[in-house]
């Protein structure tokens, strides 16, 4: 059984319990969260022990992998003295607010020889897997992505310094997809404004966004995000190139050509496909199973954090 400890215990967290609790090669063996009570009650339902000090649990318990579920601001040095004890890590998106304090801990990741896996569940989806498939060898011309939604319930969120805004905390997804289907980003630029909620307490962030980035291979991108009140969410992604445009909505794939238009419903929950592939790949040793390693999700980090720079600085952001 691969024993496994979660730190956090919010929404997310709660959706890598279950999925452990699910999981037959798995226990759930220690939850920690700073918030009096919130631990004691996940694991009245998923078992183990709760924590709040995460010290504490490390020294307590022997875990073969750790998820780390805790606000972008929140890390500390808990990867560092995982990977010191030899504790395989799944790390929650954005893996931080600053690139510096990333990269050290990417080196540390990279040289203590554990498997780090991240949150960028989307690259699960069997539509997303059939839509880097169908790309391979096509040349892109244009990726469009849009998201918005309602406002998350977290009282930090709404603060810009511990958040990183809707970009780099909800829609970096989007922007994760559009990377592990056109590549990377060569430069990037952006304008973000708080129009309609500045009545938010506390709100420092902003709730509109427009991107635009350039591609290592040229091709151009764009991607709109907010949180806003809309009647409803809605999210979208498009690849176009010649004679085709690839369309993903929610778990649907629709492939459009000049002769025929394929349409692929997607099937399953990624969420627990994720958690599965990477409790597998800790019980085999399999890099290859986990789809979104820390070396990439620190890319992804690092393109979002630019467009954030971006528009501060009204000036586009490149890369080299």
């Amino acid at each position: 059984m691969i024993k496994i400890g979660v730190v956090g215990a919010g929404i997310i967290a709660a959706e890598h319990m279950k999925h452990i609790h699910q999981n037959d090669r798995a226990e759930l063996t220690a939850v920690c969260d700073v918030a009096p009570g919130a631990a004691e009650l996940a694991v009245k339902q998923y078992g183990g022990n709760a924590y709040t000090h995460f010290d504490e649990m490390l020294d307590r318990e022997k875990l073969d992998a750790l998820f780390i579920c805790v606000p972008p601001f929140a890390h500390g040095d808990m990867e560092e003295k995982a990977a010191e004890r030899g504790i395989h890590l799944l790390v929650e998106k954005p893996l931080g607010l600053s690139m510096d304090e990333v990269r050290r801990k990417a080196e540390i990741l990279e040289k203590s020889g554990i498997l780090t896996g991240s949150g960028y569940c989307l690259r699960y989806m069997e539509s997303v897997q059939r839509a880097k498939r169908y790309l391979e060898g096509k040349e892109i011309a244009m990726v469009r992505a849009y998201r918005f939604g309602g406002l998350p319930p977290n009282i930090w969120w709404v603060d810009h310094a511990k958040s990183g805004g809707q970009l780099v905390e909800q829609t970096t997804h989007n922007l994760d997809l559009m990377m592990y289907l056109a590549g990377d980003v060569r430069r990037i630029s952006a304008d973000m404004a708080l129009k309609l909620m500045r009545d938010v307490p506390g709100i420092t962030t902003p709730d509109a966004a427009s991107v635009n980035m350039v591609f290592d291979s040229g091709a151009l991108g764009h991607i709109d995000t907010g949180f806003f009140p809309q009647p409803d969410g809605r999210a979208s992604l498009e690849v176009m190139g010649r004679n085709f445009r690839l369309t993903l909505e929610g778990k649907d794939l629709t492939i459009l050509e000049n002769e025929q238009t394929t349409i692929i419903r997607g099937k399953g929950d990624f969420y627990q496909a994720q958690d599965d592939a990477f409790i597998r790949a800790v019980e085999t040793g399999d890099r290859s199973l986990i789809l979104a390693p820390y070396s990439e999700a620190l890319r992804t980090l690092e393109v979002s954090l630019a467009a954030n720079e971006s528009a501060q600085s009204g000036q586009p952001v490149s890369f080299f």
